[in-house]
C-alpha cells in the first residue's frame, strides 16, 4: 500500500515543482534544466555502464579489491543516471544525490547491514529449533526398506551404472 501511495504522490510531488520552479526561473530555464540533467543520465549511464561491464569480463572490480562494494557503488551510479533522465526536479536531485560518494557509502552500508541482518535471522535456529520464518521443514516422502543381503546378485536388476 506504500508503494502504491508513492507511484501517485510522486507524479503529483514532481508538477508542483515543476510550476514552482518555472514559475522562478522561467520556462525556458526549467526545460534546460530538465533537457541538461537527461543528458548528463544517459552520459552516466553510458560511461559507467561500458566501464563496469569492461571490469567484469576482465575481473578488475575483484583484483582491485572493490568486490561487492564497487559493483554496488557503480550500481547506485547508473541508477543517478536513471533518475537523472527522469523528467523531473524531485528525480534530479535524488540523482544528483546519489552522484556523491558519501550518500552511496551510507546506502551500501545499510543494504550491506539489512542482507546481513536478514541471513542471520534465517540461519538462527529460534527457541522451538526452527529456521528463518518459524515453519517447520516438512518432506513428504514414502520409503520401502531393501535389505540387500538377503536378496542374491542374479535377483538384482541391473542399474545401468556400474557393471556385474
Amino acid at each position: 500500500m506504500r508503494l502504491f501511495t508513492l507511484f501517485l504522490l510522486w507524479p503529483l510531488a514532481e508538477i508542483i515543482l515543476f510550476v514552482t520552479v518555472g514559475g522562478a526561473i522561467g520556462l525556458l530555464w526549467t526545460l534546460a534544466v530538465i533537457a541538461g540533467s537527461a543528458v548528463l543520465g544517459v552520459w552516466l549511464l553510458r560511461s559507467r555502464g561500458v566501464r563496469s561491464a569492461a571490469e567484469m569480463r576482465r575481473g578488475l572490480t575483484v583484483v582491485r579489491g572493490g568486490g561487492l562494494g564497487q559493483l554496488a557503488g557503480d550500481v547506485l551510479v547508473m541508477l543517478a543516471g536513471v533518475l537523472l533522465i527522469l523528467p523531473g526536479f524531485l528525480t534530479d536531485a535524488l540523482g544528483l544525490m546519489l552522484l556523491l560518494p558519501p550518500v552511496r557509502a551510507l546506502i551500501i552500508l545499510w543494504a550491506a547491514r539489512r542482507v546481513g541482518d536478514g541471513l542471520r535471522a534465517r540461519a538462527t535456529p529460534s527457541a522451538s529449533g526452527r529456521f528463518g520464518d518459524g515453519r517447520p521443514d516438512i518432506i513428504d516422502a514414502e520409503f520401502i526398506e531393501v535389505d540387500h543381503d538377503t536378496r542374491p546378485d542374479s535377483a538384482r536388476p541391473p542399474s545401468g551404472w556400474t557393471r556385474h
